[in-house]
C-alpha cells in the first residue's frame, strides 16, 4: 500500500483546560481581592459555626401533631399561591403574547405589568401585605401569587410566541375571534409546557413558603422564627427536620410528573 496517498493527519486538537483553568484562577482571585476575604477570619470562624450547628444535634418531636399541621398549611399556602398565579396567568399571557395580542398598546402594558410583578421578590410582597393584611397565611399565599403571575404569564406568552405561525393562521381562517384562536391555537400548542412551568412553580413555592413564614406570611415558618428567636435549637432541628423532609418528597414528585408530560 502507498502510504504516500493516504491524506495528512487531522491538527492536534487545542488544549483549553489550562485556560480555562487560568481565567478561573484569576476570576477568584479578583473575587477576593474586591471583597476583601480574609481565609483567617473563615479558618476563626469554622470553629463557631461547628458549635452552632452542633445545638440541632437532638431533634425534638414531642410537638409532631402541631409541626405537621403548620407543614400542611405551608403546603396550602403553596397550592393556593400557585393556583393564584396560574389563573391569572392564564389570561393575561395571550395579552402579553406580541403575535396574538389584539392590540400593541395592549401588548406593551401587559408585557410591563408582568415585568414588574417578577421584579418584585416574594419577600417584599409579603412585608408589604403583611403590613396591610396582618399576620396570617393569607399574605403568603397573595405574595406568591403575585410573584409567580410574572413568572408564568412571562413565560407562558413567550412559548405563544414560539408557536408555528401556520397554526394560528390555520384558525384564523376559519373566522376566529381572539378568545378562539387562543383557545383552540395557542394553549393547546403549549399545554405540555404550561403544566411543566406550573409544576416548577408549586415546587419552588414549597420552598419559599417556608421562608414567607418568617416574616409573619404563615406556616411552618412562623414557628420556627419563634423558636430560633428563643434559642429552642431542639424543636427548630425537628421543624427544619420536617421541612427538609417535604421538600425532598415534593421534589421527587415534580421531577417524576415532569417526566410524565414529557
Amino acid at each position: 500500500m502507498n502510504t504516500a496517498q493516504l491524506p495528512p493527519l487531522p491538527k492536534r486538537p487545542i488544549n483549553w483546560h489550562p485556560l480555562w483553568l487560568s481565567l478561573w484562577l484569576l476570576t477568584v482571585g479578583l473575587v477576593i481581592i474586591h471583597l476583601d476575604i480574609s481565609f483567617k477570619s473563615l479558618l476563626q470562624g469554622l470553629g463557631d459555626i461547628v458549635e452552632y450547628i452542633g445545638q440541632y444535634r437532638s431533634p425534638d418531636f414531642s410537638d409532631l401533631g402541631k409541626y405537621l399541621k403548620l407543614m400542611l398549611e405551608t403546603l396550602a399556602i403553596a397550592v393556593w399561591g400557585t393556583a393564584f398565579a396560574f389563573v391569572t396567568s392564564f389570561f393575561l399571557a395571550p395579552l402579553a403574547a406580541k403575535n396574538i395580542s389584539p392590540h400593541p398598546v395592549i401588548y406593551r402594558a401587559v408585557r410591563e405589568l408582568l415585568n414588574f410583578l417578577l421584579s418584585i421578590p416574594d419577600l417584599l410582597f409579603a412585608l408589604i401585605l403583611v403590613t396591610a393584611l396582618g399576620l396570617g397565611p393569607l399574605p403568603g399565599v397573595c405574595a406568591l401569587g403575585l410573584h409567580m403571575t410574572g413568572f408564568l404569564g412571562k413565560f407562558v406568552a413567550e412559548s405563544m410566541e414560539r408557536v408555528d405561525k401556520g397554526i394560528y393562521e390555520a384558525v384564523q381562517t376559519t373566522g376566529a375571534n381572539f378568545l378562539q384562536l387562543v383557545m383552540f391555537a395557542a394553549y393547546p400548542s403549549i399545554l405540555r409546557e404550561v403544566a411543566g412551568y406550573t409544576l416548577y412553580s408549586f415546587d419552588r413555592n414549597v420552598r419559599v413558603a417556608t421562608v414567607l413564614g418568617l416574616v409573619g406570611a404563615g406556616g411552618i415558618g412562623v414557628e420556627l422564627n419563634a423558636n430560633l428567636r428563643f434559642f429552642q435549637y431542639d424543636q427548630a432541628a425537628a421543624l427544619i427536620f420536617i421541612i427538609i423532609f417535604t421538600i425532598v418528597g415534593i421534589d421527587y414528585l415534580s421531577n417524576w410528573l415532569r417526566g410524565k408530560l414529557s
